[in-house]
This record gives structure tokens, sequence and C-alpha cells, in this order.
């Protein structure tokens, strides 16, 4: 029988204390180029920028703006002076940082008039990735489950675990970044290609008939995923035990000390943060492979909606079977029915052969008892008429009830408590008579009744789904389910053999 995965309490590991960083409610003006009233200006300059940017171009002319706009027919009657407006409202925004060029004037007047070069923002530059990501990705989920991830997540989790032994605080610090990475692509990917075989789009694609060319792909692709998920998943998991909350804060503190070493001229970070922050992804890695709370895990969630995925795709793909073979069947039969009634020359013939085929039109239906006489050359009315009782088909119509007697079956109780209190007394003393030594040894019982095997699996299953393998019996005691040997053994009944692996039933004080 398959061991339950243990669930482990890190709710002790997490800050209790609720904090809102005040960046998080201050409004994000950099992003409202996006849905302004001239938002397709603002966003075919910054758009410019950005290219302009991932070609190490980092600082742009408003000649060079200007030309590049003026290519496009969208902008035939857009001016200098309308550049110059919008990109003092971007730079407002913070979206451009503007430089005054210095180095190109020529005279005392080029200087006054405040030539300007300008820079985008790094909240600019992500936006825009944003955007051109989004794009790209379209109105469906994207995503996909792919195995490798894990096998990847997992050498870099050793790697990590090796390193927090002692080691450099540089590779610490890149072997945390490839753990962190590999999981959120992990979740991430399965989160939306999961999405992806919910959404509405797909469901009207597996009730076509084109998604018959692509349903052993679809269940191929995700059995495949399934099977090495299983892998290696376990092994995961075991590495991830491996490592203590404790060895990971003092890992976590080095990897800040890192990265508070990095020269930065700009806000400087603070070492209990990164230090929280870490803590946090840890406990959120734990979660997904381990579950808390006594919460099944993520991962357990995502071999779920995998295997339903297939469950949905083979009853797709059945139906659509069903309805084809049915369409078939019933075309060729319509189409021989069709020719039978184009050979007919008379009128009342197809009249005949349709009531054959079809039935007499507008007839009711009556059902009767069969006759009674034996006799069949008997005429019909020589036997007694069958009374049929019709009821009123109207909704209100309720038949007549008289109230009946209340009768006393006490004694009837009694005796069948009687009963059942006797069995099970019997059964408990059968019970009593396998424990020796305080215990139940399965290998050791002969051949028991029925009443025994289901006994001795309800308690299976009871201390299965405790992680300390303890359950109570019937009668209250508390009993330990516990494993002597590799070795699957059997257990004879009257209706069968059990074969099961060899367990032993330990009674607790």
């Amino acid at each position: 029988m398959q061991e339950q995965k243990p669930t482990i309490n890190y709710k002790k590991h997490v800050r209790s204390q609720f904090t809102v960083d005040e960046r998080e409610l201050r409004p994000i003006t950099e992003a409202t180029y996006l849905t302004t009233e001239n938002a397709w200006r603002y966003r075919a300059i910054l758009s410019y920028f950005y290219t302009q940017h991932e070609k190490l171009r980092h600082y742009l002319y408003p000649e060079d703006i200007y030309n590049y706009l003026k290519q496009n027919s969208y902008f035939t009657q857009y001016s200098e002076e309308q550049l110059q407006t919008d990109l003092k409202q971007l730079s407002d925004w913070k979206n451009i940082i503007p430089r005054q060029e210095t180095g190109r004037v020529a005279t005392i007047e080029d200087f006054k008039k405040k030539k300007f070069r300008y820079q985008c923002t790094p909240y600019t530059v992500e936006i825009e990735r944003m955007v051109e990501r989004l794009q790209g990705l379209g109105q469906s989920f994207g995503g996909s489950l792919e195995a490798t991830l894990f096998d990847r997540l997992l050498a870099a989790l050793r790697l990590f675990v090796t390193e927090t032994m002692g080691g450099q605080g540089a590779q610490l610090n890149q072997a945390w970044e490839d753990v962190y990475s590999y999981f959120r692509k992990i979740v991430e990917n399965a989160s939306d290609y999961i999405a992806y075989l919910k959404s509405e789009k797909v469901e009207e694609h597996m009730m076509s008939d084109a998604f018959l060319a692509y349903k052993d792909a679809f269940a191929d692709y995700i059995k495949r995923f399934i099977l090495d998920l299983q892998k290696t998943s376990y092994t995961i998991e075991a590495v991830l035990k491996e490592l203590s909350f404790e060895q990971f804060t003092e890992a976590a503190g080095r990897i800040a000390d890192y990265q508070l070493s990095i020269p930065r001229m700009d806000e400087r970070l603070e070492r209990t943060a990164l230090v929280d922050k870490y803590q946090e992804q840890w406990t959120s890695l734990l979660e997904w492979f381990l579950g808390s709370f006594g919460r099944d895990s993520e991962l357990v969630s995502l071999e779920r909606e995998t295997t339903e995925t297939i469950r949905r795709i083979t009853r797709f793909a059945q139906r659509l079977g069903e309805k084809h073979q049915t369409l078939r069947s019933r075309y060729r039969d319509y189409l021989f029915l069709a020719k039978w009634f184009a050979r007919l020359d008379d009128l009342n013939e197809a009249h005949k052969l349709s009531s054959v085929l079809f039935g007499a039109s507008g007839i009711r239906h009556i059902y009767a008892e069969p006759a009674v006489s034996e006799d069949m050359y008997g005429d019909l009315w020589e036997n007694d008429p069958t009374v049929v009782s019709v009821k009123p088909s109207v909704a209100t119509y309720r038949e007549k009830t008289r109230p009946g007697a209340v009768v006393d079956h006490a004694s009837k109780q009694a005796a069948t408590l009687a009963e059942y209190l006797k069995q099970r007394t019997e059964e408990e003393e059968m019970i009593n008579a396998l424990v020796s030594d305080n215990r139940i040894t399965v290998a050791r019982l002969g051949c028991q009744p029925a009443f025994i095997r289901k006994t001795l699996l309800g308690w299976i299953g009871r201390c299965m789904a405790n992680p300390e393998k303890i359950s109570k019996t019937e009668t209250g005691r508390r009993v330990r389910l516990m494993t002597l040997s590799d070795q699957e053994i059997r257990l004879e009944c009257t209706d069968g053999c059990l074969i099961l692996p060899d367990f032993v039933f330990e009674f607790l004080a």
C-alpha cells in the first residue's frame, strides 16, 4: 500500500506581522501612457526608445525620434512642437530622463534653447518588455508541461545544498538564483498550460471533429510529463528535507551579505528585508512540494489536474467517435430506405411500407394484461376485459389515503438489538483470540473468516491516513501499524486469499 506523504508545518518560520511597503500603495505614473488620451503617440515614442535601448543605444535626440515617427502614415500631420510637448509629458511621467546637450551647441542662443537628449527609465524598459510579451501571448494562455525543468531544479537544489556547507557567497547566491528561477518557471508554465487546457477556446476545439487528429498527441504529452514528474518529484522532496530551516536561514544571511557587498549608487538594501524575502521564497518552495497545515501540496494538485485532463480528452474523443459512428450508421440506413421507397410505384404501397417501418401515426398505445386463456384458437371477445385505472393528469391530484394504526415494534427492536450485541461480543472475542504479546502478527494468522479480513483492512486504512501510523479500533483501543520486513505475506480467508505487506498491529496502553 502506498505510504501517504507527510506534510510539514512551516507557519512558525513566516513573519506574523503584516506589513505593507509604501511603494506598493502609490500609483504607478510610469504606466499612464498606456491608457491616456494620446496613448497611440506616447506608445510609438516609447516603443522606439525600447527598441533602441535593446540595441545598446541609450540616448536619443529629438530629431532622431521625429524622423522615425514621420516614416509612419499615422504621423503625417505630426509636428516638432507636438513632439516636444509629448517628450515633456513623458518626462513628467518619469518615462524618460532629459539630459541637456552642451557639447553640440555652436552659439549662446542654441544653449539657451536647452537642447536635450533623452534616456528611457528602467520602469519604461520593463513595461515595454511586458507589453511585448502580452502582444506575443495573444488571447490564449501559454505555458508548457516540461519535465526537464524538474531535472534542472533537482540539479540546482543539490548544488545549493552543497554550497550551504561552506561555499563562497557568489557561488551560493548563483545557486539560489538558479533554484528559484527554475521553480518559478515550473509554477508559471504549469499553471498557464493547465489554464490553457481549461479555457473556453480549447473546450470548443475539443468538441470539434478536428480534435481527433490531436488527441493522441495531447494525451501522450501529458502522460510523459506525469511519468517524468513522478520520477523526479520524490527525489526533490528528499533533498528539500535534508536542509533544515535554520540551515537555510544561515545561508540566506550569507546571500544577503553578498548582495549588500555589490556597490550600488541608489537606495541601499536592508539585510533583514533580504533575509525575510529569501525565507518566504524558501517557504513557498517547501509548501509547493511538501504541503503545509494538513493540506495537499501543489505538486499533488498538479498531478491531479493533469490526470483529470487526460480523462477529459479521452471523454471528448469517445463522444466524438460515438457521434461519428452513429451518424455513419444512420446515414446508411436512411439511404437504404430512400432507395426502397424510390422503387415503389404505388402511393398506397408506400403508405404500407411507412406504417411497417415507422408505425401508425397518431395512435394511442394502451397497456393491457396478458390473456388468461391459453387457447390459441379462442376469440378476443371471449376473454375477460382488462380494467385500466386512469389517474387525472393534473399537478394537484393526490391519491386518498387512510390513516393506519400505530404498531408497537418494541419487542422486535429489543430482539434485533440483543442479536446485534451478541454478534459484536462474538466478533470482539474473535479479535482478542488473535492477540499475542499485545500484538497481532498477520503472517502468523491461519485461515480466518471474512470478518477478520475486513476488520484488519479497516485498521490498515485508518493507520495509513495518520503520519504516526496510529489509529483506534471499533472498541476504542489504540493500535499502531508496523512493517516487519519488505516481504509480502498471504492472509488466507474463507472467501479467498489476500496478499499484503508483512504488517503487525501493536496495541498501545
